[in-house]
């Protein structure tokens, strides 16, 4: 049984939803970075979503876009964030660290190589968010081949006819995206995710989890209530942004900023528990 696998089953057990970190690599530094990674299972993560920096993230609203300029300003590299997963590894061989981003660091890279690396590394998925399915065969179908899960995204706007496309090779978990936009800029309709979740459930075993615009401990409870994982990110790595001095260097405060969000958030997804049961 896979890392992702093995999570879902447990906290499935515990009769609640997953909570999904995302922090980009490499922010505000690469030591600050790590810090907050390595901390974050403690906080109450179940899985971690990690970004990939890059330059253009077109799908990623101006926090995350924000988070990436100060990784590559301080030069986080593909090759350094294989070695901050390959470090989280040594003292955390459970949680489940999902890779997100875009295509092209990985194609310069070299997909074999990648691949390669990332599964050495332990990375147990990917997400890369322009790779339609009608383009499988350049990382997806490749990744699968190598044991490294491919999570896609479903929208608002994949219809019925559409998603068994969108499902044909996904693997590890669905991730919903509950709003029509980039990342962070609106909240959900709570009632039409849960319409949403339960209509990708008909046509899938996975289990789905949602993000895009889940910022608070009341935020995660709503999602809880409906689904299989909730997925933070724009919050967590805004939280980083006020921590920082007036010259956007990490202070004491850095980690602790994002964990004890992080901690309200575990808090907000046992809020929602509650309901389920």
């Amino acid at each position: 049984m896979s890392r992702i696998d093995a999570k879902f089953a447990a906290v499935k057990a515990e009769g609640r939803a997953a909570l999904v970190t995302f922090v980009t690599a490499g922010d505000p530094d690469h030591d600050t970075s790590l810090a907050i990674i390595k901390a974050l299972p403690g906080a109450g993560a179940d899985l971690i979503e990690i970004g990939m920096p890059f330059t253009d993230p077109m799908a990623d609203g101006p926090a995350i876009q924000l988070s990436s300029q100060r990784a590559l300003k301080g030069g986080q590299t593909l090759t350094k964030t294989l070695a901050m997963v390959a470090a989280f590894r040594q003292t955390d061989n459970e949680t489940p660290i999902i890779l997100m981003g875009y295509y092209n660091p990985i194609y310069i890279y070299g997909v074999p190589r990648f691949l390669a690396d990332a599964k050495a590394a332990g990375v147990d998925g990917l997400i890369v968010v322009d790779l339609p399915p009608e383009e499988d065969a350049e990382l997806c179908l490749p990744a699968l081949e190598a044991g490294v899960a491919f999570i896609r995204l479903a929208t608002p706007t994949t219809n019925d006819k559409r998603l068994p496309t969108v499902l044909a090779n996904t693997s590890g978990f669905v991730y919903y995206v509950s709003i029509n936009g980039i990342t962070g800029s609106a909240t959900p309709d709570f009632a039409e995710v849960g319409l949403a979740v339960d209509r990708i459930k008909a046509h899938t075993h996975l289990p789905v989890v949602v993000g895009f615009g889940v910022k608070s401990r009341a935020h995660s409870a709503e999602v809880a209530k409906v689904a299989d994982g909730v997925v933070v990110g724009s919050a967590l790595v805004d939280a980083v942004r006020r921590s920082l001095d007036a010259d956007g260097k990490a202070g004491t405060g850095t980690v602790d900023a994002v964990i004890d969000l992080v901690r309200e958030l575990a808090a907000g997804v046992r809020d929602g528990q509650r309901v389920r049961a």
